[in-house]
């Protein structure tokens, strides 16, 4: 098992830029994509899965989606109640839903401790009902489990954070069981990579990313340095 890590993000607030003002008409592409091999659903089936919440799913995407061992993650929602949710539903707080990403990842790989300390991280998780710039219960910090073994995973691991003061705050995450997850519209898939001028993403995501990149060097895929 790996040592302790995780760092405190260098919180970027900008009045005019947060997941609220996101429009839900994406942005032409500014430059040719590289192309990128997707995975069938029936190929992801294959694989582990695993469900975080830590504020914009764009951000958390991308994150998990640069770690080794993990061969897709999917934007969506989860944590709440209600069926079908829409995102403008979700980001302007009208459900009890937060924007969730599952991670399909390669147990032989990476393990889901590996994931758990990449979700603490690459957030702040003291901060009640908010990351970064965005506000609301729909960007709440939650670590998902689908079993008693990955509970206690995440328990001991918040045990330990909390035990050795990492953040000087009580940690304010949510572990919850993961009953349904909702797959988010089809243009937030992959938004990062897409639209890499978008306003929010130079100004949160990327940093975000980058952040966690130079703090987790070994967590990287060789093509993600």
């Amino acid at each position: 098992m790996k040592l302790l890590q995780t760092f405190a993000l260098s919180i970027i607030v900008l009045a005019s830029v947060s997941c609220q003002s996101k429009t839900t008409t994406p942005k032409p592409v500014v430059k040719e994509l590289a192309q990128v091999k997707k995975l069938s659903q029936e190929e992801l089936q294959e694989y582990e899965t695993a469900y975080f919440a830590s504020g914009c799913f764009w951000c958390v995407e991308a994150i998990y989606e640069s770690v080794r061992g993990v061969k897709e993650a999917v934007s969506g929602y989860a944590g709440g109640e209600e069926e079908n949710p829409t995102y403008e539903q979700v980001s302007y707080g009208r459900t009890t839903h937060a924007e969730t990403v599952v991670v399909y990842y390669d147990p032989k790989e990476i393990s889901f401790m590996e994931l758990v300390q990449v979700f603490f991280g690459s957030h702040d998780p003291t901060t009640l009902n908010r990351q970064g710039p965005d506000r609301g219960a729909q960007y709440r910090s939650i670590a998902f489990y689908e079993n008693d073994e990955e509970k206690k995973i995440i328990e001991a691991y918040m045990a330990a954070l909390e035990e050795s003061k990492r953040y000087g705050r009580p940690i304010v995450t949510e572990v919850m069981p993961l009953t349904t997850f909702w797959k988010a519209e089809e243009y937030h898939q992959d938004y990062e990579r897409k639209h890499p001028n978008d306003s929010y993403i130079t100004n949160v995501s990327i940093p975000r990313l980058d952040m966690f990149k130079k703090n987790f060097p070994d967590y990287l895929k060789k093509d993600s340095h």
